[in-house]
């Protein structure tokens, strides 16, 4: 893994995460942040459910995608703020747990580009099972910051 260029990145992270209305509709939180990695936690809820009981493959995309995104805001500097213009997701069991938990990741740090991953298990009576497997590609926005 890269320098950290920012030393205050995990309350950068946390201040953004709390901005985003998607994670709260969700009632999704982010109690990892690490350099190079974080991870979201989602309980298991009627309102994020498809019309099986797991949750929605959407929301699964939607922890993956902000977790795997979160981490590579870990590596930028302070001054930019990072954007996904691209994601693979494999839905590999049902999202069927108590809790989904998704771990992104730093794969590659650049300068304009970053490569990321993230799994998402589902939660079960302790165990963890891999239900999805994300690659992304974000754009480091440099000189441009959140509203």
């Amino acid at each position: 893994m890269t320098r950290c260029p920012d030393p205050n990145f995990a309350e950068r992270v946390l201040a953004s995460f709390a901005k985003q209305n998607a994670m709260h509709l969700v009632k999704a939180s982010m109690p990892v942040v690490r350099h190079g990695a974080t991870e979201i936690h989602l309980p298991h809820w009627d309102g994020i459910e498809q019309q099986h009981g797991f949750v929605h493959g959407g929301v699964v995309g939607m922890i993956a995608d902000s977790s795997a995104g979160y981490a590579a805001m870990t590596v930028v500097p302070a001054s930019a703020s990072v954007l996904t213009v691209e994601y693979k997701l494999n839905l590999l069991a049902p999202a069927d747990g108590e809790t989904l938990i998704a771990r992104g990741q730093v794969v590659r740090p650049g300068r304009t580009l970053i490569v990321t991953k993230a799994e998402v298990f589902a939660v079960k009576g302790g165990h963890e099972t891999l239900c999805a497997l994300m690659q992304q590609t974000i754009m480091v926005m440099h000189g441009k910051t959140e509203k």
